[in-house]
């Protein structure tokens, strides 16, 4: 008997842009934690890689195109198994360049750039909530170096 159990894989994204600002995404409020804040993505499908996810993934809920060359690992992080429930793994990514604007494509569903004072302030599911503060130093990076002085990638 394998003592492991089942694991869902989830990717997500952090897009970061030139003012030191991250988009998050207002979950739909019929869906699992609906109206909390999160960084953008979703499952990775049997047999994908979790890179392929991502770009899937950020093309489908926000209608941009990040290569999987531009994306950058960040940190992770995990749920135990519940009865009748996968444990979760979910991986955060970063990306300063990408193809397009960022739409909330996805039904009931809303976008928002914020810094990373505003970012530790939002409501957010569990898991999404280390990942913020992982994130934390990179943004502040991003305002100390200077480079938070163009606008967002197009």
């Amino acid at each position: 008997m394998d003592g492991n159990p089942p694991m869902m894989v989830v990717v997500a994204l952090a897009l970061l842009s030139t003012d030191g600002k991250v988009l998050v995404q207002q979950r739909a409020a019929g869906k699992a934690h609906g109206g909390l804040w999160e960084f953008p993505g979703g499952k990775v499908e049997a047999g994908e890689a979790p890179e392929a996810a991502l770009v899937r993934e950020i093309a489908e809920e926000l209608g941009v195109i990040v290569e999987s060359s531009a994306i950058t690992p960040l940190s992770f992080a995990t749920s135990f198994a519940e009865p009748g429930k996968k444990a979760v793994l979910l991986l955060l990514y970063t990306a300063t360049r990408w193809c397009g604007s960022p739409k909330a494509l996805e039904p009931g569903t809303q976008i928002n750039w914020v810094s990373a004072q505003e970012l530790l302030a939002l409501a957010m599911p569990p898991l999404d909530i280390p990942l913020a503060q992982a994130l934390i130093p990179v943004l502040d990076g991003l305002v100390i170096e200077g480079v938070a002085k163009g606008k967002r990638p197009t």
